[in-house]
């Protein structure tokens, strides 16, 4: 069994700015975007992280990158499926995953969000957990400055 711990925050863009904001593969209607090169979808940055975390291959960074300032490709699911071609003998069996932000609100769309990332990742939707806080507001993301995530990739040996 390994573990991997996968981290990533994203500001909002200005409120004149035209993005749409997504999270696990969901859109969020009406809501700021978040601040990036790609779809900034900081759920699957921090799960690509994570799985990054098990197989040593940093995916964010040069190969994200290339991807999208060189091919033009923005969708963060292609990034999540890179990642997932280094686990090599390795299976994804659960993710835990902590968003924390004053808003959108996470709770209403957390069956969407796990559907969505069950899929990608190959696994039950019970076995993709999500939780949301706004930390009290003690941080720039409870403040809603922007969001942040993090996630714990649970994995066996296939």
């Amino acid at each position: 069994m390994k573990t991997g711990l996968g981290q990533d925050s994203h500001r909002f863009v200005l409120a004149d700015e035209q993005k749409t904001l997504l999270l696990g593969g969901v859109v969020f209607p009406d809501e700021l975007g978040l601040a990036g090169n790609s779809d900034a979808d900081v759920v699957l940055h921090a799960i690509t992280n994570g799985i990054s975390g098990i197989t040593g291959v940093n995916i964010l960074g040069k190969i994200s990158d290339d991807l999208c300032l060189q091919q033009g490709i923005t969708d963060s699911r292609v990034y999540l499926q890179e990642a997932l071609k280094y686990l090599h003998g390795w299976q994804i069996c659960h993710i835990s995953i902590s968003i924390e932000c004053r808003t959108p609100k996470i709770t209403p769309r957390i069956p969407e969000m796990k559907q969505q990332i069950a899929a990608l990742l190959q696994i039950t939707t019970t076995d993709v957990g999500i939780t949301a806080t706004t930390g009290e507001g003690l941080t720039d993301f409870g403040r809603g400055l922007g969001i942040q995530v993090f996630c714990i990739v649970t994995a066996i040996q296939a």
